[in-house]
């Protein structure tokens, strides 16, 4: 490789080569070649990156007031609308995503997320109390140092979803990006200091979960932990973060159930499970990975749904008729087939889909799979239990409201679901009945910016999203006055 295609660490306003000497081969998955290589940091890196960011805090930066920082985020925005066409290309080849999709979602919402939260530090507005002889009155502080770990399904999208709220409340950030998806991350520090944010404030340190991650989660000198990933990390990061009592926001695994009733619109139905089901190759937590048919109309909504999936279109992320792109890594596609061969020998049906694409030259290397519908399988099973993360649906019939209420709660996480039906009445009762944090009716993944994001049981810990987000990335204070 040309040593002048690395990619470094951006720590202080400046690229970092690592303090180890170490890389990692960044791939694109599809084509399976390498693109470049990225820093294998280690603990020495994640010091220098929190160094930086706790000296910013007492820098120029902690001297903005609320309309700089607001300003501050527009003109971030400004320059992630004016670097989208490049964003999309480097969202989809390190990912795989079809690039139509990081067009029309993920790099837009990047620049929206800045933009919302310039306004939303704007107009808030401040809680005042007062009392018989005193006056209360509420302010916010920067929690500090923030640690943002971020995955790699939306890499930009996600990261600044924690990097504008973050910014707005003032603090300073080190952001860990996936290493299997860096490059927005530095192009998003790029920007930043284009726009003129004060060196050490946003910091971007690469690597893997050992060698920069757990440094980072478990540093003394970071006060605010945000992670986005697997519920497996997130129990790691959690136990490094609560003995030091650090903030804390992980936002982990979901199988959320899609939930069809037999008055449903069965034409949006069919559309919704599909989108819910393979978007972006299954690789959204939010994606509703069990579909719950009501008896009565279970066959004839498989055949039809497995009709529309059956003509997804597997292809090169850059071709716009692409509806589904590579998965991840190849390590990934192994994974995911290792669950479509355990469905069947779960007793499922393969339905459509459940073997690799083979494209031509350049992407006859790439990792691609047919979204897969599988049916026949016990509700129970670990195919039908489990987090896949991929291209796979299962599909299960049932009987009453309140069978598809317990099959829905019927798996440790509780992250997302949707439900489909005409009945007003039913749809408030069954969304109010299933355990998680967010539940969608007639629709799919429609995110308002103000509303909470977050997930009960093992889907995760704290909320995300509008003021939740304020809250978070700051320590509000009290002051009484006696008058």
């Amino acid at each position: 490789m040309d040593p002048s295609t690395d990619l470094l660490n951006h720590i202080d306003g400046r690229p970092v080569l690592p303090s180890t000497g170490d890389w990692l081969d960044n791939i694109n998955p599809a084509t399976g070649r390498v693109i470049q290589r990225i820093p294998r940091s280690g603990a020495d890196d994640v010091q220098a990156a929190v160094t930086a960011a706790r000296t910013a805090l007492a820098g120029p930066w902690g001297a903005f007031g609320i309309q700089q920082r607001a300003a501050m985020l527009d003109r971030i925005a400004d320059g992630i609308a004016a670097r989208a066409t490049e964003l999309v290309a480097m969202e989809s080849d390190d990912q795989g995503k079809p690039r139509s999709l990081a067009a029309r979602v993920d790099i837009p919402r990047a620049e929206a997320n800045f933009r919302f939260f310039a306004g939303a530090i704007r107009h808030e507005e401040r809680p005042c109390h007062p009392m018989d002889g005193h006056l209360n009155y509420t302010h916010r502080r920067p929690a500090g140092v923030c640690a943002l770990i971020t995955p790699w399904n939306l890499p930009l999208y996600l990261l600044t979803w924690k990097a504008a709220p973050a910014l707005a409340m003032g603090n300073t950030l080190v952001c860990k990006p996936s290493e299997l998806t860096p490059r927005t991350a530095s192009m998003l520090a790029e920007i930043a200091s284009e726009a003129g944010l004060p060196d050490g404030v946003l910091n971007v340190v690469h690597g893997d979960g050992p060698g920069s991650g757990a440094p980072l989660t478990s540093h003394p000198d970071v006060d605010l932990v945000s992670f986005t990933g697997g519920t497996s990390t997130g129990r790691l990061v959690a136990a490094a973060a609560a003995p030091q009592f650090k903030k804390l926001s992980l936002e982990l695994g979901g199988k959320n159930a899609t939930i069809v009733f037999e008055d449903a619109d069965l034409d949006a139905a069919v559309a919704g499970a599909a989108m819910a089901g393979f978007a972006n190759q299954g690789e959204i937590c939010l994606c509703g990975s069990r579909l719950l048919v009501q008896r009565s109309i279970y066959d004839t909504f498989v055949e039809r749904l497995t009709a529309k999936v059956a003509a997804l279109r597997v292809g090169p992320p850059e071709d716009p008729a692409t509806d589904v792109g590579a998965l991840v890594s190849a390590a990934h596609r192994d994974k995911v087939e290792g669950y479509i061969q355990l469905a069947q020998d779960e007793g499922g049906t393969l339905l459509c889909g459940g073997r690799r694409v083979a494209l031509p030259s350049p992407h006859s290397g790439g990792y691609y799979l047919q979204p897969t519908l599988v049916g026949g399988l016990p509700i129970t099973c670990r195919t039908a239990t489990e987090e896949i993360f991929g291209p796979v649906v299962t599909v299960h019939p049932f009987d009453t409201e309140e069978e598809a209420i317990q099959m829905a709660n019927g798996v440790r996480y509780g992250l997302a679901g949707s439900v489909w039906t005409r009945d007003l009445s039913r749809a408030h009762r069954v969304a109010q009945s299933i355990e998680s944090g967010m539940v969608w009716v007639n629709c799919w993944l429609v995110r308002d910016l103000r509303v909470p994001f977050g997930g009960m049981k093992e889907s995760g810990v704290g909320r995300e999203g509008g003021r939740w987000s304020m809250d978070f990335y700051s320590e509000p204070r009290n002051v009484c006055v006696k008058l």
